[in-house]
């Protein structure tokens, strides 16, 4: 099986590298090749049992995803994108790198014919206010920012590139990924990580939004088993609606402190400054907050048991079991 990971060198992207490498196959079958493509130089995975090839260039120049396609590969990751807060600052390349780099993508593989498994990363930034209790799978998308626009774009020609035939696709909408280990990148949600991250490596981190803001979040780790799961799902019983929302955990900013405090205690927790920021706040005001996602559940999708072991997660496969 030849694989193809866009978006190789993001934290997402390496992870999903280091599982591949680690499993060596994917929904049963051997792995013979995996492709990391970015804008940067993705790291090689030591010890990898297949050849790991790494590219650089950038999906939305024309060309560049023809040339990825052309070793016509089984299974495509597509993870490649412009993060939220800066697809909001900067609305030109919000729109080149994550509508036009994908149709492009799209578009090659009609034009190689091969019908591969395309795994979209989209968003649940694609829904927008006003929220019910709990958002469902029937619960239209109506997004409030740039970055959940551009999602929306690509979950419909996802599922119509898939009716047509060209490719056979799955979209899944991710919850914030949390907690995200590394620097903090110009995501808006990025202060749901680093007033985790930062406190259990013994560094002050700024929180830029009240306590009662709620959300929707999955660990690295999970976010990893949905990749690897919806490579794996049979179309047929997926059907036509080809767009899943990820089971997650939904809690309150307050509750992620209180759930560090668990964990860690009152000196990490201390390590947080408030420091309210009005565009956050407001990117962030139209984010949804609680979720039913019941059809991904019966898909045989798992997210985390709750908040405490998204921390002790990260303790794990980041800190090597320690807090500073």
């Amino acid at each position: 099986m030849k694989i193809l990971i866009t978006g190789g060198a993001g934290m997402i992207g390496r992870k999903l590298a280091q599982r591949l490498a680690r499993d060596g196959s994917l929904a049963g079958r051997p792995i013979t090749s995996v492709v990391l493509h970015d804008v940067v130089e993705a790291p090689r995975c030591p010890d990898c049992p297949f050849p790991m090839t790494v590219k650089v260039g950038d999906l939305s120049r024309p060309g560049e995803a023809e040339e990825l396609v052309a070793d016509r590969p089984d299974v495509i990751f597509h993870l490649a994108a412009v993060v939220s807060g800066e697809a909001e600052l900067d609305f030109d390349k919000g729109y080149r790198i994550n509508l036009d780099g994908t149709r492009y993508l799209f578009e090659a593989i009609r034009k190689a014919g091969n019908k591969p498994r395309v795994v979209f990363t989209s968003s649940i930034a694609v829904f927008g206010a006003p929220f019910p209790e709990a958002i469902g799978d029937e619960f239209f998308t109506t997004p409030l920012t740039s970055y959940g626009t551009q999602k929306a774009i690509c979950e419909l020609l996802l599922a119509d590139y898939t009716r047509k035939g060209f490719l056979d696709g799955i979209g899944i909408r991710l919850p914030t990924i949390c907690v995200r280990p590394g620097k903090p990148n110009k995501a808006a949600s990025g202060f749901f990580s680093s007033i985790i991250r930062e406190p259990l490596a013994g560094q002050e981190a700024v929180l830029p939004v009240s306590e009662d803001v709620r959300h929707w979040h999955a660990s690295p780790r999970a976010a990893v088993g949905f990749l690897l799961h919806a490579a794996a799902l049979d179309g047929e019983v997926v059907g036509p609606r080809r767009n899943l929302t990820m089971p997650g955990v939904s809690v309150t900013v307050g509750e992620q402190i209180e759930a560090l405090r668990k964990v860690a205690g009152d000196k990490v927790v201390a390590r947080i400054r408030r420091e309210p920021d009005p565009l956050i706040m407001q990117i962030v005001s139209g984010w949804p907050r609680n979720f039913d996602a019941r059809r991904a559940i019966e898909l045989g999708f798992r997210a985390d048991s709750s908040f405490e072991e998204i921390i002790r997660i990260h303790i794990e496969d980041e800190l090597g079991g320690k807090i500073a």
